[in-house]
């Protein structure tokens, strides 16, 4: 089965631990593609990632692009190479495939040992093409990634393609020993999910990480690859800022990635004004995108350290007692125990922060971006899977329209791209919609820089 397009569930939890993987952080300026298939094409973990940096780093300013082209092997991922990826002039690469290159129903035939053969074997020769390519790129960095996994254990339903995920890992090792050859860096989101998907199949056999076609993540399954990735690039940890006051002297011990100033001590409580770095890294509670159900905030349910891992605005205070009312910019947050605030808070988990809620309009914005983003991948699609094999790779002209038109008639998912042909034939509208992204992009790295905020803990 070459192609897919239903995109569904893949959720992820802590137990076990996820083994920690290295790759280095990106540096500002650095224009990243993602390379993929249609886990790549219809989905948000590039631009989930991409938020964080948004959020986390306001003055780095990256560029990001999704380069999945959906039901793509190897073999069309290489013949649209140039044309689509180099062409972005990319300064770092990740690379994933296997998916659709070890193939589908064939798994529950009598003879699925072989035909698993046969098609390593042909990822393989596929593989090595694309490596030698890889290899004689010069100043770009790359890196191999490890497909999400297919879940062959859940028992959801009886529509399993038996043992195809352990092919699926082979094709991964072909990547890791690639990756060793060449001193490529490389990441596996395979195991780690698979680990993490069986460990709550112990306790709900039904339970699966992936989606109900087994292959496609859902918004909450993309978080959750995102935070494998970001956790692999050490963001685990770092601090959106660490707020640390002694309300008894009125002053503040600790500020990490952040800036404290104005602590004043009242007749009946503490404030102080606080300048962070960074801001929180919002999870949006909408589903967006064809077929997808779950709010990327979904990831949280079975990720429960999420917030704390990637988004942690810590904020301590000591030397209080009682209860009392805690504001930011006159805005009441909550009411806390001097206990819970000597122990520690994360303002992350309060969406209606004034930083949060800046956070939120980054993340609207960086959707958008998205949403137009798709309309190129969806013309990626025709154009190299359909039109280029015929001929008329980025032809803008009526022959070509015509022979679109023709194509349409022996393929109802081509014919279902018609809208989407007829406006992105044209180079005016491309044009337009690059420019469309440009000026989102650049309204995100304006409204992205944190505000000094001021405190006020009022007893109650």
């Amino acid at each position: 089965m070459k192609k897919f397009f239903t995109l569904l569930l893949l959720p992820l939890v802590v137990c076990p631990r996820v083994v920690a993987q290295s790759i280095a952080p990106f540096q500002k300026g650095d224009r990243v593609t993602f390379v993929g298939n249609s886990i790549t094409d219809g989905g948000h973990y590039h631009s989930y990632i991409w938020l964080y940096y948004m959020t986390h780093f306001p003055g780095m300013r990256l560029w990001m692009a999704n380069c999945g082209v959906g039901g793509d092997t190897a073999k069309e991922i290489l013949a649209r190479f140039d044309d689509d990826v180099l062409s972005k002039n990319p300064t770092v690469l990740t690379f994933t495939f296997g998916m659709n290159d070890t193939g589908y129903y064939e798994y529950n035939s009598a003879d699925s040992a072989a035909f698993a053969r046969q098609k390593l074997q042909e990822a393989r020769e596929r593989f090595a093409l694309c490596e030698e390519k890889l290899k004689s790129l010069k100043g770009i960095r790359t890196m191999m990634i490890g497909t999400s996994p297919y879940d062959q254990t859940s028992t959801f339903n009886d529509d399993i393609f038996a043992h195809k995920n352990d092919n699926m890992q082979r094709v991964i090792a072909l990547q890791e020993e690639a990756a060793k050859r060449n001193g490529w860096e490389f990441l596996d989101l395979n195991k780690p999910m698979v680990a993490l998907n069986m460990k709550q199949q112990e306790s709900d056999p039904a339970y699966t990480l992936i989606g109900s076609d087994r292959i496609h993540p859902d918004n909450d399954g993309h978080m959750a690859i995102a935070y494998l990735f970001l956790q692999a690039q050490g963001m685990e940890g770092k601090k959106v800022a660490d707020m640390q006051l002694d309300a008894t002297s009125g002053k503040a011990t600790r500020a990490e990635n952040c800036r404290i100033s104005k602590v004043k001590k009242t007749a009946d409580g503490l404030q102080f004004d606080c300048l962070a770095a960074s801001l929180p890294f919002p999870l949006d509670t909408v589903p967006h995108g064809w077929g997808f159900y779950h709010g990327a905030a979904q990831v949280t349910k079975v990720l429960p350290s999420f917030i704390d891992d990637l988004s942690d605005e810590h904020l301590t205070v000591t030397g209080l007692s009682g209860n009392y009312e805690m504001s930011i910019d006159g805005i009441v947050i909550d009411t806390l125990s001097a206990a819970t605030l000597s122990a520690g808070i994360n303002l992350s988990n309060y969406r209606h922060t004034p930083q949060y809620q800046q956070a939120l309009a980054v993340m609207a914005l960086n959707e958008t971006r998205w949403e137009v983003e798709r309309r190129f991948r969806e013309w990626a699609w025709v154009n190299y899977d359909f039109m280029m094999p015929a001929g008329f790779l980025n032809d803008n002209s009526e022959r070509a329209a015509q022979k679109f038109r023709e194509l349409c008639k022996d393929n109802a998912w081509l014919a279902s791209k018609r809208g989407t042909y007829d406006q992105m034939v044209r180079p005016e509208v491309r044009e337009a919609y690059q420019q469309e992204m440009k000026c989102l992009v650049d309204r995100i790295y304006k409204l992205n820089q944190p505000r000094k905020h001021r405190f006020l803990l009022k007893k109650l």
